[in-house]
């Protein structure tokens, strides 16, 4: 064979790797970028500090893309190979580029929607209450429901007459649910509770909880599942909700996620049962994501087991070629500390709701964990659960120990109280550890305040994220907005600063990127900068290596691609 005939082949056996992506995670295209003449970039970025979350090759100078793939990563040079007269030359100036940031647990569409239609204070006085639920009364006349958010459960707990008479002098001729800030309970007034066949003999749900006072009146106050449900009732009487839903996706939620270097989600709660499926999918189909989206179908608790089973399995797509996936389910094991709902080994300090053993609430029992493990792992669901307390986490733990097969991406979410000795069940058992870290009240500095709720000592450590990373266990950071910031440089910020539980930036970035890539199988495809990899980029207006804590957070994203396409551009 002759040199030139060697040099034809080299070269379209190159191209033909670039192409079909065998080239992942191999850096040889770099030495051999000379001999590749022929392909032809789209895009190239050069000058720059590209942080690829590739342990075998971290850093790099380009990035060369071609369509919607990453053809090259390497030094200026030899990236030159890859540039014709039309190609775009993308000079970072000494910027960083990594790869887009993954949010594995947010609520897209519950927290744009304009289906909510007011927002209260989490603190204030009854008078001030009564004062902006009629000033919201007035400005929405002519719906059957009103529905509002934003209270803080302490509030409503401290008042000195009872939440229910507090809003029925505010508004006593409709129905009215507020959501607490967290989700995990529900304002509702008189209306609102005989439209939903709720009195002073009825059983607490499954999951939840009907409030009362002390001497067992209903007190306004439905924790958990039973806000869940009434809900439910309150958003399927807006025949807007799906527009509006759609319409805060589409002009709010999207654009804003790709402003700050998202490129992927997960929806942690998808409602099926209010048509939450039917809008991601009239966003698909109109070809208007700008995010690669998993979606987390919600377990009712209330729904027979076999009923729900059925339909989750027929909603179930994972298909190559859409940037939408119906692949995860959403469970909740317990309720949140500050309910005295979270799902915890030993008593709390304080007795609000008389629940047996005073040690929170089930949403699911282990048993029907394992049941639901069982029947959908084999259509190739993954679970996103719900899990505060330890005895909580534990259970849920031991569902998946009980139950999986073992190749399940399954994953727990918020670990507010973990047992020591369940941390290294996560690794043992390839269970991801999804944690929340940007809100404030995760800081250490706000762990005292549980300290009424659940003592000291349990008190400590909360969202234990080093000891996590010190028992192997594979590790994601997200939201859960609205309850905290989608910004993921205000997550990596408290990350690496909130000690005793900190942990590195490197670790804090794959946390970000290459680890939710694998909590949504897409770990293949994006989570890094590797040849054959998609180019879901970003451009950030500093190297966060190089700047503090505080500095982080005012990181500024410049431009985000999403499969090679500009959704997002500063400048």
């Amino acid at each position: 064979m002759s040199q030139s005939t060697m040099l034809i082949c080299t070269t379209l056996l190159s191209l033909s790797c670039a192409l079909s992506g065998c080239t992942e995670g191999d850096n040889s295209s770099i030495s051999t970028a000379t001999e590749v003449a022929t392909v032809e970039a789209n895009i190239v970025f050069v000058n720059g500090q590209v942080y690829t979350v590739n342990a075998k090759q971290p850093w790099a100078q380009a990035v060369a893309v071609q369509g919607n793939k990453i053809v090259y990563v390497g030094d200026d040079t030899q990236a030159q190979s890859y540039i014709t007269e039309r190609t775009e030359v993308i000079d970072l100036k000494g910027k960083m580029l990594m790869p887009g940031f993954h949010d594995v647990h947010i609520h897209p569409l519950e927290s744009a929607s304009e289906v909510t239609q007011f927002t209260l204070p989490g603190y204030a006085s009854e008078n001030e209450y009564i004062d902006l639920l009629y000033e919201a009364s007035q400005s929405y006349p002519n719906t059957d429901w009103l529905i509002g958010y934003g209270h803080e459960i302490a509030t409503l707990l401290d008042m000195q007459a009872s939440p229910l008479a507090v809003l029925d002098e505010a508004i006593p001729e409709r129905p009215v649910i507020i959501m607490e800030q967290t989700s995990h309970s529900m304002w509702v007034n008189s209306k609102a509770l005989a439209l939903a066949g709720l009195t002073a003999n009825s059983q607490d749900p499954i999951g939840g909880v009907i409030g009362r006072d002390s001497q067992g009146n209903l007190n306004g106050i439905l924790y958990d599942n039973a806000g869940n449900q009434l809900m439910e009732l309150a958003m399927n009487s807006r025949p807007d909700a799906s527009s509006e839903d759609y319409n805060g996706l589409i002009e709010y939620t999207m654009p804003e996620l790709n402003k700050v270097g998202i490129t992927s989600i997960s929806d942690a709660r998808t409602y099926w049962q209010r048509g939450h499926l039917q809008t991601w999918q009239r966003v698909a189909d109109e070809d208007k994501l700008t995010l690669r989206v998993s979606l987390g179908l919600w377990a009712y608790p209330q729904m027979s087991d076999e009923k729900q089973i059925a339909s989750l399995k027929a909603m179930f797509s994972r298909s190559s070629d859409s940037l939408l996936k119906v692949d995860q389910v959403k469970f909740y094991m317990d309720g949140i500390l500050v309910n005295s709902t979270a799902a915890m080994h030993e008593p709390y300090e304080v007795n609000w709701l008389n629940l047996y053993q005073n040690k929170g609430l089930n949403y699911f029992t282990q048993a029907r964990m394992e049941k639901y493990i069982k029947a959908l792992e084999p259509v190739g669901f993954d679970f996103n659960i719900h899990g505060i307390g330890d005895r909580g986490i534990h259970e849920a733990l031991n569902a998946i120990e009980k139950a999986s097969n073992g190749h399940a991406r399954h994953r727990v979410t918020h670990l507010e109280v973990v047992d020591p000795e369940d941390m290294p069940r996560f690794a043992k058992l390839n269970v991801i550890a999804d944690a929340q870290v940007a809100g404030e009240f995760s800081q250490p500095s706000h762990w005292p305040e549980n300290i009424p709720l659940i003592g000291a000592q349990r008190s400590q450590d909360l969202v234990p994220i080093k000891d996590l990373q010190g028992a192997n266990a594979t590790l994601t950071l997200s939201s859960d907005w609205n309850v905290s910031t989608f910004n993921p440089f205000v997550g990596l910020s408290h990350a690496i600063s909130r000690a005793p539980q900190n942990i590195t930036l490197a670790q804090a970035i794959a946390a970000y990127t290459i680890n939710g890539a694998y909590a949504m199988r897409q770990d293949h495809l994006v989570g890094s900068i590797e040849v054959g990899k998609r180019a879901d980029l970003v451009v950030l207006d500093n190297n966060l290596f190089e700047l503090t804590a505080e500095q982080i957070k005012q990181v500024k994203a410049e431009l985000t691609l999403l499969d090679g396409e500009v959704v997002y551009q500063a400048y």
